[in-house]
């Protein structure tokens, strides 16, 4: 098998656990291995600097690059995944522009000596930026990574969606700098892969419906595609649906959709869905994710695809699949032996091992939170080194160090604690032409060994809860035991306290009913307490008296005789805020309400119109 390259917008770099199949095991590790994937490109990681954690970052045998917003919380965000068993970049950037600095520095990407650069910076005077947009505004929003790799250059990237007018500027400017950054790369002669979220449809089959939806705006399909957004983004790739007349500045197409490549007439292949509106069972969708390569590469790809079975977010996978062999100037090449650095592979074999010196300065690993640190499971299923044999002790420190352990244990046992005793592991071996450290390693103490027993006595079972205040929800319904009982109890407890005040011995149901065994059933919390039948709580016969006296929901049906569900109106106007009543069925194919069909009825009730009583 090829090595893979797989693209989401995850929607929220956790978003997809809640999901199956990835609720199982919830590790980023067995995510990748669910998807096959060898370059994981994450888009829409919603997460900052600040929300980084260990599982994210030391993942085992990954290495991963963020591009993560400066400002906006819970916003945008890019991650590149590597696997290092296949391969491993030889430069990282983040942003589209170059503005940005790698970490501990102050010099710009863009600035940095050539060797250290991947290029294709935009020039002065190339880049048209729109109303108030900058260059350090385009890369502030955490929308690209770039590696580079010897065989090509991968640009991971989320472009802004078309929401509302005032992101008009900033989104025509980021698809000005990507064009600009991706057409300099290919005419310096490197081979370049595009992929990630880009919001852009690029022809009519890749959206649903649309010939209806721009009747019903007055629109025609060449307005739709005149956008200026489709505009750029057609004119970048062979075959693509450019209507108006080519910008002179831009010149032929560089760039490949790899998913068109190998299904030129696939009509439903939509990676986008309105979770809101329910529309991924009925697919009506958009194709709006892609991975795009640069001519000379073409032929390099075996498969190119979609994962819309794969739930977890609004998007799904989208993947792309490089032969083992490619052919560079004719020449037959293993795709391993320039997916790394040179010496790593030779003829598809590796010669050496990844290790951290081949990380990168853009590298999470090397965050100084998790520098020279490693995941947890690395320390369970690391192999541990083989023990020293330790030279044999003399006699005489022997000696001493048995008899500092009997005064640890006849110090410990005087406090009438017996618990105190040193651990074997306190008497160590060392060499003679050391001290000894077992001296110099504390003994319990009474009190320390107390407090471990004071611990447990708490978190069992039948601990009887304090009086002072409710220690569970069964507390706020039994009503509060006569102060004679409670006497009785301060007393037997107080009896049994340790030094610090609280007690040692875990008391049993039978400090209330002293004649009734302790049992397993009679563990539970609920059961310490309940000496008399009339102080027991019943939660059915409650929910009963309350179904009496409320009585039970009735909902409207709608036309297939389902329960209605009930949402609430957020658009701006006078019924914002009211609820309805519409079928719970997802929309079919059409996007539109449909009459005797298996999908969304035309049910809508107002809430405050809908009588119980009346027929539906």
């Amino acid at each position: 098998m090829g090595l893979r390259i797989t693209s989401w917008n995850v929607n929220g770099i956790r978003n997809p656990f809640g999901y199956q199949p990835w609720r199982e095991k919830k590790s980023f590790e067995a995510m990748f291995d669910i998807l096959e994937a060898d370059i994981v490109v994450m888009q829409e990681t919603k997460i900052q600097r600040k929300d980084l954690q260990d599982d994210m970052v030391l993942v085992p045998g990954w290495d991963v690059f963020f591009s993560l917003p400066r400002h906006k919380k819970g916003y945008a965000g890019v991650a590149i995944y590597t696997r290092n068993s296949v391969c491993a970049p030889i430069r990282a950037e983040e942003g589209i522009v170059g503005v940005l600095c790698p970490p501990n520095s102050t010099t710009q990407f863009r600035d940095l000596p050539e060797d250290q650069q991947i290029g294709g910076y935009p020039r002065p005077g190339q880049l048209q930026l729109r109303g108030n947009v900058d260059e350090l505004t385009l890369d502030s929003e955490g929308r690209c990574v770039i590696l580079e790799f010897p065989a090509f250059v991968l640009i991971g990237t989320y472009s802004p969606a078309n929401r509302d007018e005032s992101r008009d500027d900033f989104r025509l400017s980021y698809m000005e700098a990507l064009d600009v950054r991706v057409r300099n790369l290919v005419a310096m002669g490197k081979r370049v892969i595009v992929t990630g979220d880009l919001n852009v449809i690029r022809d009519v089959m890749d959206t649903a419906n649309l010939a209806e939806r721009l009747r019903k705006e007055d629109m025609t399909t060449a307005d739709f595609f005149s956008a200026p957004s489709r505009h750029i983004f057609n004119q970048l790739l062979f075959e693509g649906n450019v209507v108006l007349p080519k910008d002179e500045d831009r010149g032929s197409p560089v760039l490949w959709d790899l998913c068109r490549l190998f299904h030129p007439t696939r009509e439903g292949m939509f990676t986008c869905w309105d979770t809101k509106k329910n529309t991924r069972p009925g697919n009506f969708g958009s194709r709006i994710d892609y991975v795009l390569c640069s001519d000379d590469m073409k032929s390099w790809f075996v498969d190119s695809n979609i994962q819309e079975g794969l739930m977890g977010s609004d998007h799904c996978p989208v993947f792309a699949v490089l032969n083992d062999t490619v052919q560079i100037n004719g020449q037959e090449t293993f795709v391993k032996d320039i997916m790394n650095p040179p010496g790593v592979f030779t003829n598809g074999q590796r010669l050496r091992e990844w290790s951290t010196k081949d990380l990168l300065p853009l590298s999470a690993k090397l965050i100084p939170e998790f520098d020279r640190r490693q995941n947890i499971k690395d320390m369970f299923f690391k192999k541990p080194a083989a023990p020293k044999a330790a030279p044999a002790l003399s006699q005489g420190s022997s000696a001493s160090q048995v008899d500092d352990s009997k005064k640890a244990a006849a110090s410990g046992s005087s406090t009438g604690t017996p618990d105190s005793v040193p651990p074997s592991s306190a008497i160590t071996t060392s060499s003679p032409s050391k001290p000894s450290s077992s001296s110099l390693k504390r003994t319990p103490s009474a009190s320390a060994s107390s407090n471990k027993h004071q611990k447990k006595a708490r978190a069992g079972p039948s601990r009887e809860s304090s009086t002072k205040g409710q220690s569970n929800l069964m507390g706020f319904f039994k009503p509060k035991a006569a102060d004679n009982e409670t006497k009785k109890l301060e007393e037997r407890s107080s009896s049994s306290t340790g030094l610090d005040g609280t007690a040692e011995v875990e008391p049993s149901c039978t400090l209330i009913e002293p004649e009734t065994p302790k049992t397993d059933i009679d563990d539970s919390p609920g059961n310490l307490d309940c000496a008399d039948d009339e102080y027991v709580f019943d939660p059915i016969q409650a929910k009963e008296s309350w179904s009496k006296l409320l009585g039970k929901r009735v909902l409207p049906k709608c036309e297939h005789g389902e329960d209605c569900i009930s949402l609430v109106t957020k658009k701006s106007g006078m019924n914002r805020g009211r609820s309805f009543f519409i079928c719970p069925r997802p929309l079919g194919p059409s996007g539109e309400k449909e009459k005797g069909t298996q999908w969304r009825c035309g049910t809508f009730i107002w809430s405050s119109e809908w009588k119980p009583n009346r027929p539906n």
